[in-house]
């Protein structure tokens, strides 16, 4: 068998629609960001974005006998104390994601926002490897890695332009798509246990939209008395399609990794989002923010650097 898999043919739908999935994850970031400045509430858009997710799933669901089974597993495992009922939170990271992008990525653009989401990716995934968290096997740091997270910080201070002082007008909204990235290390490896545990992919997502949904139910409750409720209405229908969007390039995701493996897929998805984001913000930038030179160099050099990590867990 050739240790090269992306160089077989076989392989190359799986990539293909990997790196199509990553971007659709940038796509659903400018639907969900645009949907947010039209609503002018961005825990409300987050929240329609997740719950009509999972409606779509909760349908899959009821039609799957084993995505069924898989959560009666779940429930009995947590039960008897053989699974940490915090394995089952993955949606928190998920939740959180699609709260920044109601809230930070109409205002950045979706390619600085997705810098922003992939350092955090990048970082939170080497420092979850390294230290064997959440049930993960522990992979050592190598020289590339560490590499390759400073070339990824490098990619996202170039693509804020620090040296202009753009980071003053953008530091927030920037710094909230980090801390989603992170999150989705945690995510990625909870919802990886719960597939490993139940054998169903669709058991896994559909916990995670539940989780996330829950959780966004909650903070928008806590924040109407304060932001109110939405201010208008969005004028196009597309606008509403982010949570469809999501369940799409979830079910792409679970489908492909089981062919290329966690570093294809990881690879595959970094190249889709940064790429997918730049054609998006220079095809239809939007009305707050447009694209500059530095933004592209910096999401390629990002880019990089995340490539350097994913693959630096083979030496």
């Amino acid at each position: 068998m050739s240790s090269r898999p992306g160089l077989e043919p076989r392989y190359l739908l799986p990539f293909t629609l990997s790196i199509v999935s990553g971007s659709m994850v940038a796509l659903q970031s400018r639907i969900n960001g645009e949907l947010g400045l039209a609503l002018g509430n961005g825990s409300i858009a987050a929240l329609f974005s997740f719950t009509s997710g999972l409606l779509v799933l909760s349908l899959a669901v009821a039609l799957s006998a084993r995505a069924r089974a898989g959560l009666v597993q779940v429930r009995e495992d947590i039960r008897a104390g053989r699974l940490p009922w915090w394995a089952a939170t993955g949606g928190i990271g998920g939740g959180f994601l699609v709260l920044t992008q109601g809230v930070s990525a109409g205002v950045l653009g979706v390619a600085l926002f997705t810098v922003a989401v992939v350092t955090g990716q990048t970082l939170g995934a080497m420092t979850i490897d390294t230290r064997g968290w959440f049930g993960i096997a522990k992979v050592r740091l190598s020289i590339w890695r560490v590499l390759g997270a400073v070339v990824t910080l490098v990619g996202a201070g170039v693509a804020l332009d620090v040296s202009s002082g753009s980071l003053d007008g953008v530091g927030v909204a920037f710094a909230l798509p980090v801390v989603a990235g992170l999150g989705t290390g945690y995510q990625q490896a909870v919802n990886g246990r719960i597939k490993r545990l139940s054998g169903s992919a669709l058991t896994a997502t559909f916990l995670n939209f539940s989780v996330g949904a829950a959780l966004l139910a909650l903070i928008t409750a806590l924040s109407l008395p304060f932001t109110g409720g939405p201010t208008g209405m969005p004028q196009s229908w597309w606008l509403w399609t982010g949570g469809l969007v999501g369940t799409i390039f979830i079910a792409i995701q679970a489908t492909t990794v089981g062919t290329i493996g966690v570093l294809g897929l990881g690879v595959s998805l970094v190249t889709g989002q940064l790429l997918g984001s730049i054609v998006l913000d220079l095809v239809a930038p939007v009305t707050s923010s447009d694209i500059h030179p530095a933004t592209i160099i910096g999401a390629l050099i990002t880019l990089v650097g995340s490539v350097l990590v994913t693959l630096g867990r083979k030496t």
